[in-house]
């Protein structure tokens, strides 16, 4: 291994980078970050993947801090991406930014590519030639496919991901292994568990669900609602990153080769779960939304759909250690908290889109 060239020093005073800044996590923790007084530069294409006016409207609210800046460049344009890092110096690197969904994969998989496999290389490799101090970037739940081993933990096997969305996101852990081995670059990966709250993603269940509700239409629940979710408000997963950012990833000297421990490795890499660690019953979710919004859903059952998973449930006993994590939002509290922000935002005639 190799060090990393000297960079931004981690701390209050040091600039953070967040990818996908307009989106529904990275608007949250630069929100975050610029509460604490740090200088924060967003980094998003605001795509079209769902509805833009929605990304637009989170970026306002974070331009109106003058610590913020922000480049709307892709990430496949390494030339781009390269002169934001010449022009800044890093503390920290918080890579949000990818192509999400699962279904979507199914449809448009060379977006995957582009987004979450090149766009993805050419970020952590601009953190290593600069010396970033720490580079974090969203995992994905998805990637413990096939695994019925409950809760998913960071140690279990991850060979078997059921979508080219996960496959992505696994390919994302180990480029990291192979840059924090080869460059000494410190990375820690993010496995995000369904993640909810105001201001949340179009295509995900609760705005689905709200949306078709407050509508009149007809709610589709897949594999018969006979799913469950580790669902995790983002002000949870805010303060889990939040907790981990100055704590970059150092070498495990207990890591031994004969019993290799997947989440973490001689070199400065480490894997977290950060969710809830609570699973809750996809029609349990669906009741609470109904009782938010004081209507009753007409539902429709349909059959599982390729590339999902029937479970998933959080252990975060590691990143509990690591950085004091504790989740502390459950849905009774989160969903009204959202129900409340939709209802408000979507006041005054304004569209509710579909995606």
């Amino acid at each position: 291994m190799s060090a990393s060239p000297t960079g931004g020093e981690l701390g209050e005073e040091g600039t953070v980078l967040v990818t996908g800044a307009a989106g529904f996590i990275g608007f949250h923790l630069a929100k975050a970050l610029l509460q604490q007084g740090r200088r924060v530069v967003g980094y998003d294409n605001l795509n079209d993947y769902y509805d833009v006016t929605l990304k637009e409207a989170r970026l306002g609210i974070l331009q109106a801090d003058d610590k913020f800046r922000f480049h709307r460049r892709d990430l496949e344009d390494a030339e781009a991406l390269e002169a934001v890092f010449r022009e800044e110096r890093f503390a920290a690197v918080v890579h949000l930014a990818a192509q999400a969904g699962v279904r979507y994969s199914l449809v448009n998989p060379r977006v995957y590519i582009d987004s979450n496999i090149v766009g993805f290389f050419n970020v952590i490799d601009a953190c290593r030639k600069h010396g970033t101090a720490h580079f974090l970037y969203a995992s994905s739940s998805s990637v413990y496919g096939l695994n019925r081993k409950m809760p998913f933990a960071e140690g279990d096997n991850v060979d078997h991901p059921i979508s080219l969305y996960a496959a992505s996101k696994k390919s994302n852990e180990l480029v990291s292994h192979a840059y924090s081995y080869l460059y000494g670059l410190p990375t820690t990966g993010l496995r995000f568990f369904t993640v909810y709250g105001p201001w949340g993603r179009p295509d995900m269940a609760l705005f689905r669900f709200c949306r078709a509700i407050q509508l009149g239409e007809p709610v589709h629940l897949y594999n018969r609602g006979e799913m469950e979710r580790d669902f995790t408000y983002v002000d949870d997963i805010v303060d889990g990153i939040l907790g981990i950012l100055d704590r970059p990833a150092l070498p495990d000297e207990g890591w031994s080769g004969e019993r290799p421990d997947p989440a973490s490795s001689l070199a400065p890499y480490r894997l977290y779960n950060i969710g809830a660690g609570r699973p809750v019953p996809l029609r349990r979710f669906l009741a609470l939304i109904e009782e938010a919004l004081g209507k009753r859903a007409e539902v429709i059952p349909e059959p599982m759909q390729p590339g999902d998973i029937q479970a998933s449930f959080a252990d975060v006993s590691r990143l509990a250690g690591a950085a004091d994590y504790e989740p502390k939002i459950t849905i009774e509290e989160g969903i009204p908290r959202f129900v409340e922000w939709f209802r408000e935002y979507y006041s005054g005639g304004r569209p509710i889109p579909s995606r």
